[in-house]
Formats: C-alpha cells, sequence, structure tokens
C-alpha cells in the first residue's frame, strides 16, 4: 500500500522523524511505520528491540506527549508501528512547530505560525479585535456599497435604519465596543495602515519570471479591491477579444469572466493576512493567481475538484462576502472556475499548494499533456524556466517524495520531449528544451 495524507513508512529509525510525529499531532494523526518502505514493503529491521525502548521515551522527552508503539511480525520480518493522536494543544519540538499537511511535513514559521496557534486557541485571526482601530477609519462608501449588493443578493434582512455601529454588532464586526480586524481587510479606509501586504500586486511577464514587463499593485479593503484588481486586468493586463454580431460590437474577455472573478475573491477571502500579499502573473498563454496559506487541514486539492464542505480561513470575512453576495458559502468557488473553463473548451485550470499558499492557473489554449501528467510535473513546468536545471535529489525534496517516484516523473517528462536528460546516475540533470 503506497503512502497517504495520514501514513508515512521509514525503512529505519531517525532522531529526525521526530519532526513528523510533531507535525501528526499537529494535525490530525497519523501512522509512521518503522521497516517498511514507500511501497509498504517490510524489510529487515534488526534493531527492533532497542526501538521498542526508545521511542516512546524520545518523544515523551522532546514533546510531552505520548504515542502507541506497536511491534509487528510479517513473514518472519518485524516492523514497528508509532500512532499518533492529533492534540488540541499545539505541540512543540525543542521550540519547533511542525504541522503534516497533504502528503508533506512543514515547519511553522511566522504567518503560518501564528495563524495555527490562534486556531488552536479557538480564534480566527480575522475575529481578533483590532485595537489601534476607530471608527473613524471606516469607509463609508464602502459600506454603502456593500448594503446595496446585500440588498440585491437578499442575504441580510432587517438592516434598514442601523447605525454602523449597529450594522457591525450585527455582522460580528465588533467586540466588546471595539473593531476586529475583519471590519478594518472589509471596510478600512486604509487597512495597509495596519496590516501591510493587504494589497495586490499585479505583474506582466514575458516568456518566463525573470522577463517582467511592466507591473502595478492595486490597495484598498476587500469591497473596493475584488472589483478595482479586475479593472486594472482588463485596463492593462488582458487582450480583449472583439467581435461584431450586426451593428452591435461585443467583447469577449481572454479569460471567462466567472473564473477570473472567482479566483479573485478566493485569493482576498480566503488568504493569510499576515503574510505576503497576493500576487497575480499574466503571461501570453496563461495567468496564475498565487495568495498565501495552504489548505486546511482534511482538504485536498482533490475536494477542490468537486462538491466539497466550505471551511474558510477567514471565517467573518467569508460569512459578510456571501451576506453581500460576492461568494458562495457552499465551497463551490473553485468548482465555478473549473466549470466556466469548461463551458469556453479551455484546459482545466490547475489547482496546486505552492510555497506556502494556494496557486490557481487558466490556460488559453489546449496543452495536449495536461491530462497525462500528475500534480508535480505540471507544477514543475509553471515554475521552471529554461535556465533552470532539475536534479532529482532537489526534485524530491521540493515535493516531499523518494528520489525513486521523483526520477520516474522526470523520465516521463523527458520521454514526452517536455525536458532534455543529460548525464547518468547521480550526475543526472534535466533541462528545459
Amino acid at each position: 500500500m503506497p503512502e497517504q495524507q495520514n501514513i508515512e513508512y521509514k525503512q529505519s529509525w531517525h532522531d529526525d522523524y521526530l519532526k513528523w510525529i510533531c507535525g501528526f499531532a499537529n494535525a490530525q494523526g497519523g501512522i509512521i511505520f518503522i521497516g517498511k518502505d514507500d511501497n509498504g514493503k517490510v524489510v529487515d529491521l534488526t534493531d527492533y528491540k532497542k526501538l521498542m525502548d526508545e521511542i516512546p521515551n524520545k518523544v515523551r522527552n522532546a514533546m510531552g506527549i505520548t504515542v502507541e508503539v506497536n511491534l509487528h511480525n510479517e513473514k518472519g520480518n518485524q516492523f514497528i508501528q508509532i500512532i499518533i493522536p492529533a492534540y488540541s494543544v499545539p505541540i512543540s519540538l525543542r521550540g519547533r512547530y511542525y504541522y503534516r499537511s497533504g502528503s508533506t511535513k512543514q515547519e511553522l514559521t511566522g504567518a503560518s505560525l501564528n495563524e495555527f496557534l490562534l486556531k488552536k486557541s479557538g480564534k480566527t485571526w480575522d475575529d481578533v479585535v483590532e485595537p489601534r482601530a476607530r471608527f473613524e477609519d471606516i469607509d463609508e462608501d464602502s459600506v454603502s456599497l456593500f448594503l446595496k449588493a446585500s440588498e440585491k443578493a437578499g442575504r441580510l434582512p432587517d438592516n434598514s435604519g442601523l447605525s454602523n455601529f449597529q450594522l457591525f454588532q450585527k455582522l460580528r464586526l465588533i467586540e466588546d465596543g471595539h473593531l476586529k480586524r475583519a471590519a478594518i481587510v472589509l471596510f478600512g479606509k486604509d487597512p495597509g495602515k495596519f496590516y501591510p501586504n493587504t494589497f495586490v500586486k499585479i505583474g506582466r511577464f514575458g516568456e518566463s519570471d525573470t522577463d517582467l514587463k511592466f507591473q502595478e499593485t492595486e490597495d484598498g479593503n476587500l469591497i473596493y479591491l475584488h472589483q478595482a484588481v479586475v479593472n486594472q486586468l482588463n485596463h492593462k493586463f488582458l487582450i480583449k477579444k472583439v467581435e461584431f454580431e450586426g451593428l452591435y460590437r461585443i467583447e469577449k474577455g481572454e479569460y471567462p469572466v466567472p473564473a477570473i472573478r472567482e479566483m479573485i475573491l478566493n485569493a482576498l477571502v480566503h488568504r493569510n493576512y499576515m503574510g505576503a500579499p497576493i500576487q497575480i502573473r499574466v503571461y501570453d498563454d496563461k495567468i496564475n493567481i498565487w495568495n498565501e496559506g495552504l489548505l486546511p487541514a482534511g482538504l485536498t486539492l482533490q475536494d477542490l475538484k468537486q462538491t466539497h464542505s466550505s471551511r474558510p480561513r477567514n471565517p467573518i470575512i467569508a460569512d459578510i462576502c456571501f451576506k453581500g453576495g460576492y461568494i458562495d458559502a457552499w465551497g463551490r468557488g473553485t468548482i465555478k472556475i473549473i466549470e466556466s473553463c469548461e463551458k469556453e473548451n479551455l484546459p482545466q485550470p490547475e489547482i496546486l499548494e505552492r510555497n506556502g499558499g494556494m496557486s490557481i492557473t487558466l490556460f488559453k489554449e489546449k496543452n495536449k499533456f495536461q491530462n497525462d501528467l500528475n500534480h508535480r510535473q505540471l507544477d514543475t513546468l509553471l515554475n521552471f524556466t529554461s535556465s533552470n536545471e532539475i536534479l532529482i535529489s532537489d526534485y524530491a525534496s521540493r515535493y516531499s517524495i523518494s528520489e525513486r517516484t521523483a526520477r520516474r516523473d522526470l523520465s516521463e517528462l523527458a520521454l514526452k520531449n517536455i525536458i532534455v536528460k543529460k548525464g547518468e546516475r547521480k550526475a543526472t540533470k534535466y533541462y528545459f528544451k
């Protein structure tokens, strides 16, 4: 049986695997098998008696938690099963925090660590009071725009005659008379004064990420920003196809309008606001939107392509955007993006976890290889340029896979004539043609 999201196979024990135990404990729990290869086949584990005593003690001494350690026998070969429960409190290993996300283990630092610790305490980032904010920091025009949108959507009944203070109380944007962070992000005159990276970067690129033609930034609150970004893209970054029907001039965008709209709203609503700004990259043949913040535990990339539960990172922001009619509350954003591309006969969008965040790419033309490649291979095509060399060891480390799996992935790309193989064995390198 191959490795799964909550299962790890290790041929022998190394103390570095304490990080994996910490990661499982901070996520949904999991199981580590010591004495099995990547495919789950039992190998010879000669020091199993010593490990049965050492592993529980090392876990307890390093992290202050207990795990279940069991010895199993298969056809005369011994292997160890370590069962790690999920913990409701944050678990650290020598002052560092690790988290299991998908099939990878990551160290939590900076904004990701802050978000994790808040969640463990029963809070979300947008639900925290901003002590520096006053009602003078709220933009009246943005509130009016929201009220008109919510009236049209019919999702905010009984709001007539309310003062802004009463409205914000109803929207759960106030606690003990103080504004929450969500209020500033949604309606603030200058959110950047409180949180510097609330803006959106837009760049127009040539053949590679090093070939930046020009760039712009859009700043402001979410109510303003989601439309301002669309306007900026249409004005300067996207080339519209113009058609005529009779005497009427009809403009068709390069990409489906619903897809662009959902991508921008998804990024604004679900981003980590203490992380990097949203980044939009426009190329000749594709457009990519990236926002910091990985998928919540228990939700996979495959889940995003089908009906799935809504699990917003910023639930107050998401709820208000729902009441304003900007988004659905049923986790349909990514499905809408996919369906709108299918309707226009465009390739299926690429949805990936990359560089600590979510990346969505729309393509203009069909790529004959696209449906034949796995997510790692597609991510490599998106994020490596012709000047990059790809080493098997680097590829394996990037995607937390074995070198054998990495070699297979890269060999498949070489067989399709997408990349070129040079060298043999450990000296093997791959290059784009």
